[in-house]
């Protein structure tokens, strides 16, 4: 309130806090930190977690070339001695930069997707409902399938599939995608399209239909509610879980199609 008594408008007001609350998309800078942030959270999960993810494909990619020959490994155990006993420790981080390098355009993709989607689906107390939640996060996965996740996982399954010949090509991330798109065209980076935008979506649906759904049943009902941070940790390993063994067989026909 100024001097004269009357109200101060004030200028930086966001209409739609107040017509969708928390439901609606951040405003342009706080969005572009929460995807950078995303992104580098991304990163960071990777770094931890790449080898499990490595260790994933050499063996669905065993499992195809052991029906017409021999199978390398006998297991998981069996695939991580023999990997750091041919190229060391680090031989199970092979493809590991194609994914950092995807890590914050996928983030921007996937959260930015959604919460246009999510900011359209929303009632007017800004709740989302069990069934816009798996279309909206349907709709996320679709996209960052299209333009992220596609060219993204392709290079990293030629990656891993190279270090599993006697003479690997690949000498780096630039010079492995140069002479992808070089023999194969921009088509070489988006094999397995269809079968990644099934996994993506199936993926995102589930993950954000549960991620949404605790949040809300922690709220009780009330979009504007505070949701503690560790408790959202915890939502989100529910979710990614779910995720996981909701999608794994898709998973396994996208690594075979990406070869």
């Amino acid at each position: 309130m100024n001097s004269s008594g009357t109200a101060r408008r004030n200028p930086f007001a966001r209409p739609w806090m107040t017509e969708h609350g928390a439901a609606a998309a951040a405003g342009g800078g706080q969005g572009v930190k929460g995807i950078i942030a995303g992104g580098i959270t991304g990163g960071i999960e990777i770094c931890i977690t790449f080898p499990t993810e490595y260790v994933k494909t050499q063996l669905q990619l065993d499992e195809k070339s052991g029906k017409g020959g021999t199978k390398q490994y006998d297991g998981i155990v069996d695939c991580v001695k023999k990997t750091v006993k041919q190229r060391g420790f680090f031989g199970l981080y092979r493809g590991l930069s194609v994914l950092l390098y995807g890590s914050i355009p996928k983030s921007a993709v996937r959260f930015g997707a959604f919460e246009e989607f999510k900011k359209r689906s929303v009632d007017s107390k800004g709740n989302l409902s069990p069934g816009g939640r798996l279309l909206c996060g349907l709709g996320a996965g679709v996209c960052e399938a299209i333009f992220a996740v596609t060219p993204m996982e392709t290079v990293k399954v030629k990656f891993i599939n190279d270090q599993r010949s006697a003479n690997p090509r690949f000498k780096g991330f630039f010079h492995g995608v140069s002479l992808i798109i070089k023999e194969q065209g921009i088509r070489g980076t988006y094999q397995g399209l269809s079968a990644t935008i099934m996994k993506q979506g199936s993926n995102q649906a589930i993950r954000f239909y549960v991620m949404e759904t605790c949040k809300d049943w922690y709220r009780k009902g009330d979009p504007n509610a505070h949701v503690p941070k560790l408790v959202v940790g915890a939502f989100g390993a529910v979710a990614g879980a779910a995720s996981v063994f909701g999608n794994t067989p898709i998973d396994v026909v996208k690594t075979r199609m990406q070869v």
